[in-house]
């Protein structure tokens, strides 16, 4: 088979690496792809948002899927697009992939099919909205209703942060029309984490659970981030908390999207939180996550390209899916300054040197043979072990390793198991 695969991050470095291992796979693409990608995959210069571009590319090139990663295409509908088109695509529809597309829409659905969530009011006018948030106490949570790259979130831990963050999300429209609607929510304690699971409609399987960590710096402190690390398994987690998770939350959110009209195949993300009150919903987003994918995929055994094209065919409930008993960590490599303003082209040296890890390339390029920073979030390093322990060591030398710059990353990824 012949696949494109859109995007360019380090969740696209991930699914291309598992996917290239398929036998039935002859020729891989990735558009756009990055500096790591292309080592890997044919990578096309067309960006994720060209969906003419793309269409036409996969008509010309006799693509046989086209797997959709990243969160905006999703919710602009370029899977619509590509099936009008007669082009085989793997991911969410429009209406379906708006589970992550609104947190407003995510947030009554909750509501109305009783599945756990935080306690929450939604505002499209923002004098009503601060009536409201002064009604309330810190620490409380803002977020813009619309898709804003990992950042529309605010944890505000006083008033006047969560103030500030509201006048930049309604009056200051830092995040454009993402911010025409927010979502006030009461702010839950407690430990958090990411279970994806691929869905054909009806049809829940699990991936193994894995735990993110957004904050930029140690010890959780500083601005949110789109994942500074991440590891997998969970061992302080136990199996009973997981079911839990399935039982309340991901099969029943599922089973509402089918009740909707919004059948949802894909890859679905329940970022979940386990308080003294059970698990609840924090987020839903309608892809894979990055960095989890990167924990994720390299402790699957199954074929990747089997398991899209069961959801498509929607045979999921037969498909077999292996996972390994090994540990995987993954430490992001970020450029200095992020996830405020950072530089962007400067030279990454030792790659070659790297030993015992897989090296995910998150902004990349490549220029005149020399790889490069391109983005915030670098590179995401993943070691592979008999346990946490030993995962962690190798990912953390290797990222040692490495060198650009102004580079950091968090010194405690993974910690949280191993307390």
């Amino acid at each position: 088979m012949r696949v494109l695969v859109i995007g360019r991050g380090g969740r696209e470095h991930a699914i291309v690496w598992a996917l290239s291992k398929s036998p039935k796979i002859s020729k891989l693409f990735c558009a756009p792809g990055n500096g790591g990608i292309a080592g890997l995959a044919e990578c096309v210069p067309i960006t994720e948002l060209q969906f003419e571009e793309i269409s036409t590319f996969a008509k010309e090139q006799a693509i046989d899927l086209v797997m959709v990663a990243p969160d905006d295409p999703l919710a602009a509908g370029l899977v619509d697009h590509l099936e009008s088109k007669g082009i085989e695509a793997f991911g969410p529809r429009a209406n379906a992939a708006i589970i992550e597309g609104s947190k407003v829409f995510m947030k009554e659905l909750l509501k109305k099919y009783s599945i756990p969530t935080a306690a929450y009011e939604t505002f499209d006018a923002y004098e009503p909205a601060l009536a409201y948030l002064r009604s309330q106490k810190a620490p409380i949570v803002i977020k813009a209703d619309g898709l804003a790259a990992g950042k529309g979130v605010t944890v505000a831990q006083t008033m006047e942060e969560a103030e500030a963050a509201l006048r930049d999300i309604m009056v200051d429209q830092v995040f454009g029309k993402s911010g025409a609607s927010v979502v006030i929510e009461e702010f839950l304690t407690g430990q958090e984490m990411s279970l994806l699971a691929f869905v054909d409609g009806s049809t829940v399987r699990l991936m193994v659970p894995s735990q993110d960590h957004k904050p930029v710096f140690d010890n959780d402190k500083g601005p949110n981030t789109g994942g500074m690390g991440t590891y997998s398994p969970l061992p302080h987690i136990p199996e009973s908390i997981v079911q839990e998770a399935l039982v309340n939350i991901v099969q029943p959110t599922a089973d509402a999207m089918v009740k909707e009209g919004r059948p949802f195949k894909g890859v679905l993300y329940a970022g979940l939180i386990l308080t003294p009150n059970g698990v609840k919903t924090i987020e839903f987003n309608a892809r894979f996550g990055d960095p989890e994918t990167q924990v994720i995929l390299p402790r699957l055994k199954t074929d990747l390209l089997d398991i899209f094209l069961a959801i498509n065919n929607g045979t999921l409930a037969e498909q077999p899916i292996e996972w390994s008993e090994d540990a995987a960590v993954c430490v992001i490599v970020a450029s200095g300054g992020y996830p405020g303003p950072y530089p962007k082209g400067l030279p990454i040296t030792g790659l070659e040197n790297v030993q015992d890890s897989l090296v995910f390339h998150a902004g990349t390029a490549l220029e005149n043979g020399q790889i490069v920073t391109n983005g915030g979030r670098v590179l995401g390093i993943t070691g592979i072990g008999k346990d946490i322990v030993e995962a962690r060591q190798k990912a953390y030398a290797d990222a040692d390793r490495i060198h650009f710059d102004g580079k950091h990353y968090r010194t405690d990824i993974a910690m949280k198991a191993l307390k």
